[in-house]
């Protein structure tokens, strides 16, 4: 073998052992970010669960006790939705829910819904939603407090009248100049309050 030959040899194997060391450096590089994504994921969406249901209140690791809703009309869901249960000493406490208001001004509303065993409400917050910024965005709690006034409400507390903004006759408040967005937000909440009472057993079933 000849000095160039020897030379572009050593050149080959230079660029081999840096193309190894670039993909190895690429893969891990890449699988800690995934796993670094997905336990964001992971704690976004236990910080949004807790916000509704506090961690003091269950036991369980309620993050893989669920079960899965298919497409459900009650809750206005068209896709496969996930129930996480809260558990206590292993008695129920409470389940927290996807739920959709179909009928916002600007399309659908997505919200997570949590309810205590016994059907009162541990709260509610919109997670998704197109509607009118400065109007019917009034139902984010990031942008005001309207949201969280139905945590410990029930379908007996209020009655099933005063479930309705009070432009049509029930007890809560609608936004100025943007009625339908709180009303869709009513009717879909009072919606989910009901799919619990009829479906309470069945959400709490042990799996295996």
């Amino acid at each position: 073998m000849n000095v160039i030959q020897k030379q572009i040899l050593g050149v080959g194997i230079m660029l081999a052992v840096f193309a190894i060391g670039a993909t190895s450096l690429v893969a891990i590089t890449e699988s800690y970010t995934r796993d670094k994504i997905i336990e964001n994921e992971r704690q976004s969406l236990l910080d949004a669960i807790n916000a509704l249901v506090n961690r003091n209140e269950y036991d369980n690791d309620i993050l893989t006790d669920t079960i899965t809703l298919p497409g459900t009309p009650q809750l206005a869901t068209k896709e496969d939705t996930v129930v996480y249960r809260a558990r206590k000493n292993g008695e129920p406490v409470a389940a927290v829910f996807t739920s959709v208001a179909p009928n916002g001004y600007s399309g659908s509303i997505k919200m997570l819904v949590g309810v205590y065993y016994d059907g009162t409400l541990a709260g509610v917050r919109v997670i998704n939603h197109k509607e009118t910024p400065g109007l019917g965005d009034k139902i984010d709690v990031k942008k005001t407090n309207w949201i969280l006034v139905f945590k410990g409400l029930s379908l007996e507390n209020p009655d099933d009248s005063q479930w309705a903004v009070k432009k049509d006759g029930g007890q809560f408040d609608q936004f100025t100049g943007a009625t339908i967005t709180p009303r869709a937000v009513v009717t879909a909440v009072k919606k989910s309050l009901q799919f619990f009472e009829q479906n309470r057993d069945e959400l709490f079933k042990e799996t295996k």
